[in-house]
């Protein structure tokens, strides 16, 4: 009945998206008297006109219909009020900001980038100054150095406390005991930061020193000079070895290699482990020799820098040819920097340096992660510094203000500035760099890096995780499935009749003469009784399995005979093309597997170049087809394309294959092509179309010439060069469709579990398809089984946006799934109605998501709800992603070490997550947040001592404890043990991994908060009170004896406090108590200015100070011990 009611509830909820204003402004650009009724669809199409028109300054604009000249005023009005109480809010802030960016952009006006005309050779005759080509990583100079880790400092408010006491003690009347008591401490953290930060500064600038200083042959009208890295300029030609950095970007003029081609490694630019095929300019490759590039006059124009890696426009022009040569250049005759040869040695001009080239723009400077538990802290300490305020004002009060008050108020501040301990930091840093180095010696997940050592606390309150696929889920490697030709379907167990169809259809054909055209259907006349329409089963498998061995961009490489050098060569001489030692290289793994799976049923490509491609049969017959035209794939037209010609019939035919989205209008209208891709993204396969054409000669003479035409276009040359390749695109012939199989990881499935049952909620944002998507969501127990799945319809407008939000909100309990153009629509209208509604669901998939959209969502989730976000990914395009998340792990996957270098913790596998986070990110926040609040209670005990002390002696400011007794307290006394909470644990490791919801506990934040923060400082002023009136009470007619006992007292309790924190000992806090104790007894020899020796060996002494320290303990053992035996925590049941 309740469900029913909520229903209804949920219908009658209307989602008022558009504001009145909007429906005067719909009226006053319409004046249609429909926009008056208060119809909200109406209004929503009047709303969805609104996009296109202008947006005024503001919205108070709509306010008033006649004109907007009447907002001025009001506008006023309203800065007006934003006087005094705004400045002293945090205008004085925005002031100082906005003054500091005015300065900053004077300093260094960004220089606008421009197309340029680059003569081959001469970088003299370049008309603008272009950057040096140096690679700088560093964060500072010699000048900025101090001033920025300083200003990195003081930013927390703590450390800068600590500044302005320990500078006030150069001023005489405010001085308090030793100089060395405030700058001593203050001094080491600096020391210690300062030294770590130069250190890691050090190692940048000789990592760039080697890359600059690395030499390159620069070719000149005398001949090769070695030139360094950083003196290349725009204009030079520079030769590349094999395996050799490409040092800036370039366009490619030559190779050693026959083809006219290359290979580069990419994996440094986009994350990508397979080589990449770059062509020669023809003009140049043909010339006779190298010197030629000087005896001929040309240049190429290139566009603007920017920063897409996978284009470039330019022209490559040589004047002195009668007529001149024009050759279009695109992405395949670039070299960008950062790359390395792999093939054969390439001549290049330079087009783009320094911080022009592609990855020097892809580069965004990672911003400096600080973790939640330290801003918590900040706010702690920001709460201590007001308690100690009042504190002072207090004493100042009872004193009756007499004398230089003002004086005595600063004195009091700088006498119980110890409530604010300056040893947190050094504590936390030194336990955050603890928590590293266990991660990193965990032998249950070999091979993690922590990378950022500030921020381990943050994996113990994870609330959002966000995952990529491939690579990351699964292990991109594809496996062939299934061929689905509409009327027949094979899978795994059936690929040996294929390999009978391939075998006969080409026996058949070797047998009849090869002069007449049997290559194309051999089947045909030993059939001859059949139909000719309807081809044959085994003609139309011929025909798809040939389709699938031509369609692709894949090159066969041999490793060469002698073993010994290891050089990749290609066998052309000997034309002995062995199996053994072929391995295909291709810019995606499905492309692999495609040519494998040819290979496995009888068709192999044996030898590819530029102009050719040679397939050999079962029979071992080497058949050769021209390639004539290649239309590679882009994420946009998501297809590829080949024309190739048969050298045996001269027959040209326009192979294509893609993504069913871009095929389905493209091929012959058929009923099976749309279900039987549903049917196989269900059982989680990767789909391919693939489809042909036969093209008569006229017909490619004709494409031919429309093609170079727009090939060579400067302005719109993308969509001419699309709208001729479309006027092919029509009507072809459906050949097969092809599943390819993506594995999961090893143990993703129980990972997943893990993790939800922790409370973290999972999203995925993969740039698959969304059947794939939805498909491995199930498969991989990211969505559990008894959960519905909502598919969020796609939405263009916001009306649509607003039905299908309004139908999503009736679900309860449900996964989302939605495509990224659909998410783009709903942030844009509703961000904050789409954003509870999907932080609501267990699980969010969203598909087809670009990488920019992935750091978006991130941003989002960190905005809407404030939680901490962790984002998981393996390749370049998740970067960006890991970067903007609190926490970036990168795995370190086949798409290369990308994403692992810029992630704060890199993991070998997906399934570490899980031991990362249920143990090491639990222990590593409970552990700070105990090892800070006993931290903080050690100095509020000194300083409740120091106020009883104070108020005892007729409020004077003098120190109870004089120079090295102060800082040896917080040191060498009690460093240790207190030190040691960082090996605490409160359950075993597998019992942690056991009950993830133990995780859940941690979300709450309460091992941190202003309720447990209050218990200590409680307990700090019950203990130092106790101690102090203590002594005072037992103490004998000398002041010297009251430090003595007090002093005493205060370690041991300590000591004693320390082992009743932890719950589960180590023998090091054992070790490290009794170091403590015996530090102490060693060091009363040397403190005899203090401390009277004789006095302490008497038993009075002893009696005493047993007697303040139980007093001082005693009822916290007792309160500890009815808790842990009437409100036990969560996890003392599982101990027990």
């Amino acid at each position: 009945e309740s469900g029913g009611r909520g229903e209804k509830m949920a219908d009658q909820i209307p989602l008022y998206p558009v504001p009145r204003s909007t429906q005067r402004r719909a009226a006053y650009y319409t004046n249609a008297p429909a926009a008056q009724r208060h119809n909200r669809y109406q209004v929503e199409d009047e709303s969805s006109h609104l996009d296109e028109m202008p947006l005024m300054m503001s919205e108070e604009g709509f306010e008033n219909d006649e004109s907007d000249y009447h907002t001025l005023p009001r506008a006023r009005i309203s800065q007006r009020k934003r006087g005094i109480e705004w400045f002293v809010c945090g205008g004085w802030k925005f002031l100082c900001t906005s003054c500091c960016d005015w300065l900053i952009n004077i300093c260094r006006r960004k220089k606008e980038l421009k197309a340029r005309t680059v003569w081959l050779g001469c970088p003299e005759k370049c008309e603008e100054q272009y950057p040096r080509n140096a690679i700088k990583n560093q964060k500072y100079n010699i000048f900025t150095f101090i001033p920025g880790v300083l200003y990195e400092q003081f930013k927390f408010f703590l450390n800068l406390y600590f500044l302005v006491v320990s500078c006030s003690q150069f001023v005489p009347a405010l001085k308090i005991g030793y100089l060395y008591t405030y700058w001593a401490p203050l001094g080491f953290v600096l020391a210690v930061t300062v030294v770590r930060e130069a250190v890691d500064e050090f190692r940048r600038y000789q990592r760039d020193k080697e890359m600059n200083s690395q030499l390159y042959s620069k070719l000149t009208i005398r001949g090769k000079v070695q030139v360094k890295s950083s003196d290349i300029q725009v204009g030079d030609l520079i030769i590349v070895e094999k395996n050799q950095r490409i040092p800036s970007d370039m366009v490619f003029l030559r190779t050693s290699e026959k083809t006219g081609s290359c290979f580069i490694r990419t994996d440094q630019l986009d994350g990508e482990t397979d080589w990449k095929l770059k062509v020669a300019v023809s003009c140049t490759q043909r010339l006779p020799a190298l010197g030629d590039l000087f005896s001929i006059s040309a240049y190429v124009y290139a566009q603007k820098p920017q920063m897409d890696i996978h284009s470039f426009e330019g022209t490559f022009t040589r004047e002195d040819s009668d007529p001149a040569v024009h050759e279009s250049l695109s992405i395949e005759n670039t070299l960008w920097a950062s790359t390395v040869v792999a093939s054969g040695t390439v001549i290049g001009v330079v087009i783009y340096t320094g911080k022009e080239t592609r990855s020097v723009m892809n580069t965004s400077n990672p911003k400096n992660k600080v973790g939640l538990l330290d801003l918590e802290l900040n706010q702690l300490t920001k709460a201590l510094f007001l308690a100690l305020v009042a504190l002072s004002v207090v004493m100042v009060t009872l004193q009756g203000f007499v004398g230089p008050w003002y004086r005595n108020l600063f004195r009091f501040l700088l006498l119980f500035s110890y409530i604010i301990p300056i040893s947190l930091r050094v504590n936390l840093d030194m336990g955050k760099a603890a928590y590293g180095w266990m991660i990193m010696r965990d032998d249950n997940i070999p091979g993690t890096v922590v990378r950022t050592s500030t921020i381990p606390e943050e994996l113990g309150r994870l609330v959002y995780l966000l995952t990529d696929k491939t690579g990351t889920l699964t292990q991109n490697e594809m496996i062939f499935k299934r061929l689905h030709l509409g009327t027949v379907s094979y899978g795994t167990d059936t690929m040996d009749e294929i390999q009978n169809h391939i075998i006969s259809s080409y026996t058949q054909a070797h047998s009849q003469s090869s002069g007449n055209s049997t290559s194309v259907t051999p089947s045909r006349k030993v059939q001859s009784s059949a139909p000719k329409v309807r081809k044959t089963v085994s003609s139309r498998i011929h025909e798809a399995v040939k389709a699938i061995a031509l369609c692709h961009n894949v090159t066969p490489v041999y490793e060469s005979r002698a073993g010994v050098t290891g050089e990749t060569e290609y066998a052309e001489v000997d034309q002995d093309f062995s199996d053994e030692n072929r391995t295909y290289q291709a810019s995606s793994p499905d492309e692999v597997a495609l040519v494998q799976w040819t290979e496995s049923v009888g068709l192999t490509l044996v030898n590819r170049d530029l102009t050719s491609m040679q397939l050999k049969t079962p029979g071992g017959q080497i058949l050769t087809y021209y390639i004539l035209q290649i239309f590679p794939f882009t994420s946009e037209s998501k297809r590829m394309g080949i024309i190739v010609r048969d050298e045996s019939t001269s027959e040209i035919t326009f192979y294509m294959k893609g993504a069913d989205v871009a095929m389905s209008s493209i091929v012959q209208y058929n009923d099976w092509l749309e279900e039987e891709c549903g049917n196989m993204a269900r059982e989680g396969l990767r789909t391919l179309v693939v489809a042909k054409k036969s093209l008569t000669e006229e017909q490619y003479q004709d494409f031919e010439n429309r093609y170079n035409q727009a090939k060579l276009s400067i302005h719109d040359r993308a969509l001419k060069v699309a709208a001729v390749v479309e006027s092919l695109e029509r009507e072809m012939e459906l050949l097969c469709l092809t599943g390819v199989e993506d594995q999961l990881q090893a143990d993703v499935r129980p990972t997943l579990e893990m993790l939800r049952n922790a409370g973290i909620k999972i999203w995925m944002l993969t740039g698959d398809k969304l059947e794939t998507a939805t498909c491995i969501a199930k498969s991989s127990h990211l969505v559990s089984r008894a959960q519905d799945i909502h598919v969020f319809r796609p939405v263009t407008s916001r009306g649509e946006a607003h039905l299908e939000l309004n139908a999503f909100r009736r679900k309860h309990d449900c996964a989302l799934v939605i495509s990224g153009d659909s998410l783009e629509v709903c942030l844009k209208y509703y961000e904050y109605e789409f954003m509870e509604l999907a932080c609501q669901c267990p699980a969010v998939v969203c598909c087809r998501c670009a990488p920019t959209q992935k750091a978006q969502i991130v941003r989002l989730l960190q905005e809407r709800t404030g939680k901490l976000t962790c984002a998981v990914g393996d390749g370049g395009n998740d970067v960006s992603m890991i970067q903007e998340a609190d926490c970036g792990v990168g795995v370190e996957g086949k798409e290369g070490k990308q994403a692992s270098l810029a992630a704060d913790f890199s993991v070998t596998q997906f399934k570490h997550l899980g031991r990362l986070l249920m143990v090491h990110g639990r222990n590593s926040y409970k552990r700070s947040a105990a090892l800070s609040q006993f931290v903080i209670h050690r100095s509020l005990c000194i300083s409740t001592m120091q106020a009883v002390f104070s108020s005892v002696f007729y409020f004077a400011s003098v120190s109870l404890y004089q120079g090295f007794l102060i800082i040896g307290y917080s040191t060498i006394y009690t460093m240790f043990p207190v030190f040691s909470l960082v090996l605490d644990k409160d359950v075993k490791s597998e019992v942690a991994m056991l009950y993830p919801e133990l995780y859940k506990d941690l979300l709450k934040g309460r091992p941190l908060s202003y309720k447990t923060f209050l218990i200590w400082v409680l307990i700090s002023i019950y203990q130092g009170s106790i101690i102090m009136y203590g002594a005072l009470l037992l103490f004998e007619s000398e002041f010297v004896h009251i430090v003595a006992i007090s002093f005493t007292s205060l370690i041991l309790t300590e000591l004693l406090m320390v082992a009743l924190t932890i719950q589960t000992w180590h023998w090091l806090m054992i070790v490290a108590e009794l170091l403590s104790l015996s530090c102490y007894i060693a060091s009363l020899v040397f403190l005899h200015e203090f401390i009277d020796v004789y006095f302490i060996a008497t038993l009075s002494f002893l009696w005493k100070v047993t007697v303040i320290t139980l007093v001082s303990c005693l009822p916290l053992y007792v309160l500890k011990y009815l808790r842990r035996r009437f409100s036990p925590p969560s996890y003392s049941k599982l101990t027990s």
